[in-house]
């Protein structure tokens, strides 16, 4: 059993950046992928970026090229980079971790095995 635990929320300006992290209470070397994923008020969850065991990035269109994710095996930690914020970023953000996903896209929020509680991030305009 894995428990994540994010922080790193808060609010913050339109064009500011933020760093979200998730710790692991346990090794996360086993875990074939692991992601990010946010849901607004009144919308459905959004995956927005996934870490696989090779190292791949995967992305969702509406964070392209403004978000990055890593990890950091020895803090058993995956962080979120988050650049450039818009107002629609606003959301509470999950970590999430998968024993079983396999493919190379992005992992969708059912198929997370483990999540954590969430922060909430809010970009005022």
């Amino acid at each position: 059993q894995v428990q994540l635990v994010e922080s790193g929320g808060e609010v913050v300006q339109a064009g500011d950046s933020l760093r979200l992290s998730c710790a692991a209470s346990g090794s996360i070397l086993s875990m074939k992928a692991m992601g990010w994923y946010r849901q607004a008020p009144g919308k459905q969850r959004e995956s927005v970026a996934t870490i696989r065991s090779d190292g791949s990035t995967i992305y969702a269109d509406s964070v392209k090229g403004r978000f990055t994710i890593s990890r950091d095996y020895a803090k058993n930690t995956v962080y979120l980079q988050l650049s450039s914020l818009k107002p629609d970023d606003t959301a509470v953000y999950y970590c999430g971790a998968s024993l079983s996903s396999w493919g190379t896209g992005l992992v969708r929020p059912v198929e997370y095995e483990y999540w954590g509680q969430g922060t909430q991030v809010i970009v005022s305009s």
